[in-house]
């Protein structure tokens, strides 16, 4: 029987340890929402922190490891100005020979990228150049291209295509020897330096060049020798030619390679050989030109002298030379005469508005303002004889004003000095009258000059329009002629020294620095690859968290309350549980242990007998530790306390006193001892223990015993706490038999070690067995699972429940978990 039992525990023990449901455990029910913890992720994401560094450095290390085993590449360039224009356009007849009809556009930038890019730029590259056969360095990853630095130089004939764009090793075992392999020669063969190797298909001659010296033997180096298709295609991937600005007519022609010396050399090279391309051109261009210089000169002579006697006749028969002459004439007198007449009406309006100011009673309101203030215009009028006249007013009206303040109108000062203002005003009243006349008359006249050059000018306009039409087509011939005859003299000259109609504007660059791969952005991707993996990491941890961490998980996931929380103990390594309460009784441990016992006087008041049990899910959670602990807490405020071990199967509660397990529960319910024989004493006076005793083949039949209850009782009589130390129900049913007897049921979840799905075991047994005063104890917490105790204590802790029932073992610590400690 006790067999058939053991193999079932191992069996819940597996199941356990995969995930499967436990027999307590309901696999149908329904986990609760699972919110967004904020506590959860910051404490997954500090312990990552040495992950994430980790995957930083290895992002910046592959940055690195990619930067040391990547060709660079480095890229050439250089702009050219392109001065193409129309054949009219370049010889100044755009516009004077009406239009550009039957003309060739020449000016198209697309044309010219076209012709960079064409056979007959590259063929003349490859033969200037040299580019048919490359040289390379072996080395330990990567090879390096020999450009113009080559120790040996290869001279070939090529019967066989096979052999082009295939790979030969050169290995220089002496001054003047080598050997040399190809892919259709299995086995090396060793020849002299500068004699001829027939290869059946290929012939090749190696000699050395200035660069040969003595690191060149025992190093590895081999050639390709490249067929045109390579080579153009090696040119049409590397070049790139762009039109820059087509307002402007420039190109920028660029070359990209593994070599920046020859990236250099081919951009100049193009530049060269493009060059001498639009030379040819050019000289070509020209003499078409002087042919049509030569046409259309004959062609403007003929045109010009049928318009000279076109206007020779004209001439004689209108009887004048110049017709546009007169008409300026005429109009200039116009223009001259509406000059004078808007001066003369200016004036008229000026002495019209002196009439008005000097008719008014006073003239100038202040009598020390002048009369130049106050008649703003008299100064334009340029009349000194009206201006001293209206002075004259002016002191006048200033006088009777004055003589006006001490007298009266009917005194002799004031009627002399009133006649003498109307005296004046009558002076300034002629003269003004006689200005106006004489304005008037002088508009008359003007006008009336002017409708007599009117109707003269009436008269020219259709000789004008005549002679206009026939002058207009002898000055355009006239001028394209002599235009024409200069562009024959210049093109004369232009023969002797033709030059290419483009200018470089900036000349092939030598690369100071790869394109590609650029070390700011490798490392920068390298960098951001690694906090992105970080933050996957940590994101991927939160979501496969599935531990209890802190004291708020348990809180959210559970209906039973949480009396407290203990902190971790790491003052020593303890193998087995044991207690600590009475070494450290100042500590964090027992602190919060006596937390614990405060929290339970509001359950079961200490006045009563009570009975606390004490159980977890699996093994390894602590409950003993908790439950040692717990009674010494107790025990020390004056309480008898005694501790029971009912774990039957695996007994613990004799290792953490370290006494002996001879004797104790077992024996005690089969009736073999009383429990006076087992009863066990520790350090302090107040608290006992019994232990399980031998291991019986049926612990849930005597736990089922009413010896059991007899037990209880007379315990009950000499102790006031029985904390009984539970096997865990989540493999075994024992605890939850014992848990239905006890006064307070307390149900221990360890942090970073209960399973999330654990705390359904707790809400199953509130609601399937009533234990409405089931609470929680969080065991094991960090800091951060504290909630608030911060506390820098923990302790560790070893289990082990073997023989047949599950097994507990107490991993060391390693190098990379001290580590990962210290960020935590």
């Amino acid at each position: 029987m006790a067999k058939n039992e053991n193999a079932e525990l191992e069996d819940l023990i597996r199941n356990a340890g995969n995930g499967a449901p436990s027999p307590v455990i309901e696999s149908g029910f329904e986990e609760e929402n699972a919110g967004f913890d904020v506590t959860t992720l910051l404490m997954v994401a500090r312990r990552s922190v040495p992950w994430i560094i980790l995957l930083i450095l290895l992002g910046v290390t592959s940055s690195w490891m990619f930067l040391r085993y990547t060709k660079p590449t480095y890229k050439s360039s250089s702009t050219l100005k392109i001065d193409e224009k129309q054949d009219a356009g370049a010889l100044g007849l755009g516009q004077t020979l009406g239009g550009a009809e039957g003309l060739q556009t020449v000016n198209n930038l697309s044309g010219e990228v076209e012709l960079i890019k064409s056979n007959l730029i590259y063929r003349q590259l490859k033969d200037s150049l040299n580019l048919d056969v490359n040289y390379y360095s072996q080395g330990t990853v990567l090879e390096t291209e020999l450009y113009g630095t080559s120790p040996f130089h290869v001279e070939y004939d090529v019967q066989d295509p096979r052999f082009y764009n295939t790979r030969f090793g050169v290995l220089f075992t002496g001054p003047e020897t080598f050997q040399l392999t190809h892919e259709k020669n299995e086995e090396p063969r060793e020849y002299r330096v500068g004699t001829p190797v027939d290869l059946g298909g290929a012939k090749v001659v190696i000699t050395k060049t200035r660069h040969f010296d003595e690191d060149v033997v025992n190093n590895n180096y081999h050639f390709v020798i490249n067929d045109d298709a390579a080579i153009n295609q090696y040119f049409d991937d590397n070049l790139s030619v762009e039109i820059v600005n087509p307002e402007a007519s420039t190109i920028s022609i660029s070359f990209t390679d593994h070599n920046l010396r020859k990236a250099h050399d081919i951009v100049n090279r193009i530049d060269t050989v493009y060059l001498l391309a639009k030379l040819s051109k050019n000289t070509q261009g020209q003499q078409q030109i002087m042919q049509y210089l030569d046409q259309q000169l004959e062609l403007t002579r003929d045109s010009l002298q049928r318009a000279e006697i076109a206007l020779q006749s004209f001439a004689k028969r209108a009887k004048m030379y110049d017709v546009r002459g007169g008409v300026a004439t005429i109009t200039q007198q116009l223009e001259g005469q509406e000059k004078e007449r808007q001066a003369l009406q200016r004036r008229l309006e000026l002495l019209t508005s002196v009439a008005r100011l000097t008719s008014r009673e006073q003239i100038s309101r202040d009598e020390n303002a002048g009369v130049e203030q106050s008649v703003p215009g008299l100064a334009l009028l340029e009349d000194p004889v009206l201006t001293q006249q209206i002075a004259e007013l002016n002191l006048a009206q200033q006088d009777l004003r004055r003589v006006l303040r001490s007298n009266t109108e009917a005194t002799e000062a004031v009627q002399q000095r009133r006649a003498a203002v109307d005296y004046a005003k009558r002076n300034v009243r002629e003269s003004l009258q006689q200005s106006l006349r004489v304005v008037r008359e002088q508009l008359g006249a003007l006008n009336q000059q002017q409708n007599k050059l009117n109707t003269e000018l009436q008269v020219l306009p259709q000789r004008e329009t005549e002679r206009a039409r026939l002058q207009r087509p002898f000055d355009l011939y006239e001028k394209s002629y002599l235009m024409l005859m200069d562009k024959r003299v210049e093109y004369s000259i232009a023969k002797a020294g033709t030059t290419p109609d483009f200018q470089i504007l900036s000349p092939a660059s030598m690369p100071s620095a790869p394109i590609s791969p650029v070390r700011l952005i490798v490392y920068a991707i390298g960098l951001a690859g690694g906090i992105f993996m970080g933050l996957g990491l940590v994101a991927t941890r939160y979501f496969m968290h599935n531990s209890v961490t802190n004291i708020r998980e348990l809180e959210r996931n559970t209906v039973a309350p949480v009396l407290g929380v203990i902190p971790t103990y790491d003052k020593e390594k303890l193998l087995v549980s044991r207690l600590v309460v009475d070494k450290n009784p100042k500590s964090a441990i027992s602190e919060s242990i006596r937390s614990i016992r405060t929290n339970l006087e509001f359950m079961a008041s200490s006045k009563k007998k009570r009975l606390i049990s004490i159980t977890s899910t699996i093994s390894g959670e602590g409950k003993t530790f908790v439950t040692v602990n717990l009674a010494g807490i107790i025990a020390s405020s004056d309480q008898r306390v005694v501790i029971l071990d009912l774990d039957m199967r695996k007994p613990k509660v004799n290792l953490a006193f370290g006494a002996e397990n001879v004797k104790g529960i077992s024996t005690i319910l089969i009736e073999r001892h009383t429990w006076q024989e087992c009863i066990q004493h520790t350090s302090i006076p107040t608290l006992d223990f019994i232990s399980a005793g031998p291991t019986p083949p049926n612990p849930s039949e005597l736990i089922l015993n009413p010896k059991f209850d007899e037990m209880l009782s007379e315990l009950h009589q000499h102790y006031d706490v029985i904390m009984i130390d539970t096997p865990p129900v989540g493999l075994v049913t024992d605890g939850i038999l014992i848990m239905r007897k006890a006064d307070v049921p307390i149900y221990i979840v360890r942090a970073d070690y209960s399973k999330k799905t654990f705390l359904k075991n707790i809400n199953k047994l509130v609601r399937t067995n009533g234990f409405t005063r089931l609470a929680t104890i969080l065991n094991d917490a960090r800091s951060s699972g504290l909630y608030g105790y911060g506390y820098g204590y923990g302790y560790g802790y070893g289990y082990g429940y073997g023989q047949g029932y599950y097994e507990d073992t107490q991993p060391k610590r390693s190098w990379w978990q001290r580590l990962r400690k210290q960020f935590s």
